[in-house]
């Protein structure tokens, strides 16, 4: 039997401003990227969303940030690598503290935003990141792009390393993920959708933005719980991968 981990981007509420349908996804992922409250997410919209997943047998990650609520985490910071080591361990903790009284914890940890996209590439701040994972629990699996400085440091320091595949987002000719204020940055076919991870599960490419296909290998599909339509285009990649034969699990149980 095939295996996948389906994953979405949850917890990303703030007061009285609701992001999503958290209650839905929980029902349709195997594990849940949860904010941490640097890019979103309250203490109580965090600790309704731990409880949640828990009582639903979903696996929690940590979906660190940037220190940006205004920017919900999507502007590059040039934070030097001790402070944002300090900020993803800090982040880390608080999420652990309510997934203890969830009567779960952390499994997994995975940038969000601007801080994924720039460990890609950016050296210095993915060591950055997989120093506070390593001081944590080296046991913690790192989920981030295939390819990309932040797995490639992962594994330099001993930690298992999840490639990920996006279900909703549009790849560039090198593998990394378009821009999104630029061209067919999202997706909104959950048909098309759906069959896209079918065919990177069974072929290990992806189609990219020019019409050429990107060799990709992943262990975990993210479908973004903010994007219109969220819950439709999940329930459709479950569908999929169900009658191609391909069982959705937990990377990280």
């Amino acid at each position: 039997m095939t295996l996948i981990d389906l994953n979405a981007d949850l917890g990303e509420s703030y007061g009285q401003w609701v992001l999503g349908d958290d209650d839905a996804m929980l029902g349709l992922v195997s594990s849940a990227n949860v904010a941490c409250g640097f890019h979103a997410g309250d203490p109580t919209t965090l600790r309704a969303t731990t409880e949640r997943a828990a009582t639903s047998g979903v696996a929690v990650g940590a979906q660190v940030a940037y220190p940006d609520l205004r920017g919900f985490g999507r502007r590059f910071l040039d934070v030097e690598p001790a402070a944002l080591t300090d900020d993803v361990l800090y982040q880390i903790g608080a999420l652990e503290a309510l997934c203890r009284v969830a009567g779960t914890r952390v499994r997994y940890v995975k940038p969000h935003g601007a801080l994924y996209n720039a460990t890609r590439t950016h050296t210095a701040q993915a060591r950055a990141v997989v120093e506070a994972v390593r001081a944590y629990d080296p046991a913690l699996p790192v989920l981030g792009l295939p390819g990309s400085e932040l797995l490639a440091a992962a594994e330099a320091a001993g930690l298992r390393a999840v490639p990920e595949f996006f279900v909703d987002r549009g790849y560039t000719p090198e593998g990394g993920l378009v821009p999104r204020r630029e061209p067919g940055a999202l997706l909104d076919d959950a048909g098309a959708a759906a069959q896209r991870v079918v065919r990177m599960i069974e072929h290990g490419v992806v189609r990219a933005v020019d019409g050429s296909d990107v060799a990709v290998r992943a262990e975990s599909a993210c479908v973004h719980g903010d994007s219109p339509g969220a819950v439709a285009m999940a329930r459709q990649v479950r569908d999929a991968l169900s009658r191609a034969g391909v069982e959705i699990t937990a990377f990280a149980p």
